[in-house]
């Protein structure tokens, strides 16, 4: 690969039909930490969703109160019901039998909740398509799935956008410590690692519900599942010397930070900037210690000052630099490439401008070998830039993203999707690019492969491309063999 090449390709979303190619690559790339828009047009009217979560969380709340209602007045009513409403019709589509035995406010709810996550999704693509500054939106998507939200929990399908769109957007080229703040107390990761459910065992609100209902369903004790990925994943790394100790006083430290309007304990809730509320009757009372400091009494504070302090961690430069060099250096990430981040982090607090242009100065990710496979998400992007086409109804294109493999904020766990080509590049995933490439191709202007192949892959094109795109029966065919070249599958 060219230097023109990799900063088209390593570094961005690939070539944009009618581009021209960099002369000064990493002026190029610098260029674009200026040049990228943290709150575009496009995502300003997508953020008005907290009331909808709340309504929905609401509504399953009171669908479980009466299922539970039912099941006690009628053992085996509910299925009974269920299997009533959905009919025999629906019994080889358990899916469709699901949907139609719940209540219509709630199916309607769910429904609503689908259409807005398909709608943010073709937003995001199209972000990544037209930016003027594809670098940073590559770290955009980094960094959102560094502090992976999951869709599948009630509520979340109104928030994993807003997550990515206010939490990361504008702190990408700021500081680490905000963006982790931001990411860490945003309903949506809230909601995705249960912690609007988490209660201080000695909080004044599990003292009172006990005293008054000792026999109430529901939790009512303390999760550490947000603690722990804090820990492991977010900031020190699984190695980063944290004990279960740590784990415990940090999830005790998150009680009270809810989301808005949940519960009856909603009506004690304080707004906080990340969008979420912190609910003090709920907070665990008294001081805290984690990692060997510790921490005074107190409300929001409490957390975000031990937030502050994993920020600032040497052990978590070590795993951000870590995950960075793999993303932009290779599967195996370059020992050198590491260490230059590793010290820009702990010399600068975590500034994510300043990693920026390391990565884009280290003579690491420059070297003229392909060091990544293109996950589906960035050869799908890359495929809509080279093609210019004209974006797929939203529908469409999450079932292109579903078919390649990795729909976005659908990550199968917390720990966000898998950076490596092991994970991308098995014979199935590789049909399912093939089939989808010649779908494209069908659609797409035809003429001028070879030139457009060129002025894609500067100075890249191998003879064996070439060669195969020039015997192509069809432009269509030789479109449809660009987009699963070599060139075109890996960065």
């Amino acid at each position: 690969m060219t230097p023109a090449s990799i900063a088209i390709s390593r570094f961005g979303y690939g070539y944009a039909a009618g581009d021209t190619p960099p002369a000064d690559p990493r002026r190029f790339l610098l260029r674009q930490l200026d040049a990228f828009d943290p709150a575009p047009p496009a995502i300003a009217g997508r953020l008005g969703t907290r009331a909808k979560t709340s309504e929905m969380i609401e509504l399953l709340r009171r669908l479980r109160q009466d299922t539970r209602a039912l099941a006690a007045m009628e053992p085996g009513g509910a299925p009974a019901m269920a299997e009533g409403m959905a009919g025999t019709a629906m019994a080889d589509n358990p899916r469709a039998a699901a949907l139609a035995a719940l209540p219509p406010e709630y199916r309607e709810k769910l429904m609503e909740a689908r259409r807005v996550l398909v709608e943010d999704i073709a937003v995001r693509v199209d972000l990544a398509v037209t930016s003027p500054a594809p670098m940073v939106e590559r770290l955009v998507h980094f960094w959102s799935n560094h502090f992976s939200v999951s869709v599948g929990k009630p509520g979340t399908q109104f928030e994993v956008a807003p997550h990515e769109f206010t939490a990361i957007r504008p702190h990408v080229l700021g500081r680490f410590s905000d963006m982790l703040k931001a990411a860490v107390l945003h309903p949506a990761m809230l909601l995705y690692l249960d912690q609007f459910q988490s209660i201080g065992p000695n909080a004044p609100f599990a003292q009172m519900r006990a005293r008054r209902n000792p026999d109430a369903p529901g939790p009512r004790g303390l999760n550490e599942n947000l603690a722990r990925e804090v820990l492991e994943l977010h900031t020190l790394g699984v190695d980063g010397g944290y004990t279960q100790a740590d784990v415990t006083e940090l999830a005790r430290a998150l009680t009270g930070w809810t989301v808005p309007g949940i519960g009856r304990a909603g009506r004690f809730a304080q707004a906080q900037a990340s969008g979420a509320a912190f609910v003090a009757p709920v907070h665990e009372p008294g001081a805290r210690q984690v990692l060997g400091r510790s921490y005074a009494a107190g409300g929001p504070e409490q957390a975000v000052a031990i937030l502050d302090d994993l920020a600032a961690h040497p052990a978590t430069a070590r795993h951000i630099a870590t995950k960075l060099a793999r993303h932009f250096g290779g599967d195996t990430p370059p020992p050198a490439l590491v260490a230059r981040l590793e010290a820009d982090f702990l010399r600068t607090g975590g500034d994510l401008a300043s990693l920026a242009r390391v990565l884009i100065e280290a003579p690491e990710t420059w070297t003229s070998a392909p060091v990544k496979f293109r996950t589906p998400f960035e050869w799908l992007v890359a495929t809509l830039r080279l093609t210019g086409i004209e974006r797929p109804p939203p529908q469409r294109l999450v079932a292109a993203l579903t078919q390649l493999g990795q729909v976005p904020w659908a990550a199968p766990s917390p720990a966000g999707y898998e950076d490596s080509a092991a994970a991308w590049a098995g014979p199935d995933a590789l049909v399912r690019r093939v089939e989808f490439a010649e779908r494209i191709a069908r659609g797409a202007p035809q003429e001028g492969v070879i030139a457009r192949a060129e002025a894609a892959f500067p100075g890249t094109l191998s003879e064996t491309t070439r060669t195969q795109l020039a015997r192509a029966e069809s432009g269509q065919q030789a479109l449809a063999l660009l987009l699963v070249s070599p060139e075109m599958m890996r960065r």
